[in-house]
């Protein structure tokens, strides 16, 4: 068996919300998009995440992950500059210790977005 990928599947009961934070702010385009289903899959370069209401299989009370959104770039910088002043900032960009270059916003439902480069590259 070989896993190809990992598209992760957010919930929101903020749908149309989300799915304007994620292009208009981040810069994903939306791949498909079901309204009845209350379902979107978009993409940026070669990131996938799917955005989706929830339903009534799954209790639902609000948006929650106990973790984060780790994206890999190859120009922190530059995206750092372009959302610095139009995100929710959980942490400024810094240099650490384990040798990436990385900074964290918040989208529109407090979902911890990480962006890192690594330096030694």
């Amino acid at each position: 068996m070989k896993l190809k990928n990992l598209r992760p599947m957010i919930w929101t009961d903020k749908f149309d919300e989300t799915i304007d934070f994620y292009t208009k702010i981040i810069g994903f385009i939306v791949g498909e998009r079901n309204d009845d289903w209350g379902w979107a899959s978009l993409y940026k370069d070669e990131v996938e995440i799917m955005i989706a209401k929830p339903n009534e299989h799954t209790p639902f009370e609000k948006p929650i992950f106990t973790g984060s959104f780790y994206f890999n770039t190859d120009q922190v910088d530059e995206l750092w500059e372009e959302l610095k002043d139009i995100a929710k900032i959980c942490y400024e960009i810094e240099n650490f210790e384990w040798e990436m270059r990385e900074f964290a916003i918040y989208d529109n439902n407090g979902y911890l977005l990480q962006f890192g480069q690594d330096l030694e590259k």
